[in-house]
């Protein structure tokens, strides 16, 4: 496997997956082109033989100077399970750190119990939110109304 950053054509490469690797959901949307033409150094790609089966896109906050942000990963679904988005996700920690940024933080849905797991078996840990759906702490309508999110943080 080969961890790379991503170039502005990899838009064409990852997008057309996103929905197929979700199980159908509408997921296309919520990753426009702009991240591959302005967040190329703290974003990745894992690639064998060619083949994109992973990415990650991050970027450094410009407000906060010592977070880090991680706005969307993913993985083939034929590739899951072997390692792929740890790999991913060091790699983003190891920038992060070059940059001297501590503080790595990054959200999901509440009902995607998978990354809520998989988060915090990373060492991510959950914010406080305003209330609780499933036992998990979310803050209410954070992406608009309606749209809880679980907040994760993760101190490097």
């Amino acid at each position: 496997m080969i961890i790379r950053n991503v170039i502005r054509s990899d838009y064409e490469l990852v997008s057309p997956r996103l929905n197929e690797w979700w199980g159908g959901r509408q997921m296309s949307d919520m990753l426009p082109k702009l991240f591959f033409d302005h967040f190329n150094d703290s974003s990745f790609i894992a690639e064998v033989e060619g083949e994109v089966i992973g990415f990650l896109i991050g970027f450094l906050s410009q407000t906060h100077k010592d977070q880090a942000y991680i706005h969307f990963v993913g993985v083939n679904p034929n590739h899951r399970n072997r390692g792929v988005a740890k790999e991913l996700y060091h790699t983003f920690f190891t920038y992060v750190l070059k940059e001297e940024r501590s503080i790595v933080r990054c959200i999901t849905s509440p009902v995607n119990k998978t990354s809520i797991a998989y988060h915090t078996t990373m060492g991510f840990y959950i914010e406080q939110g305003d209330k609780e759906i499933d036992h998990v702490h979310v803050k209410s309508d954070y992406d608009g109304p309606g749209q809880d999110r679980v907040m994760f943080v993760k101190e490097l």
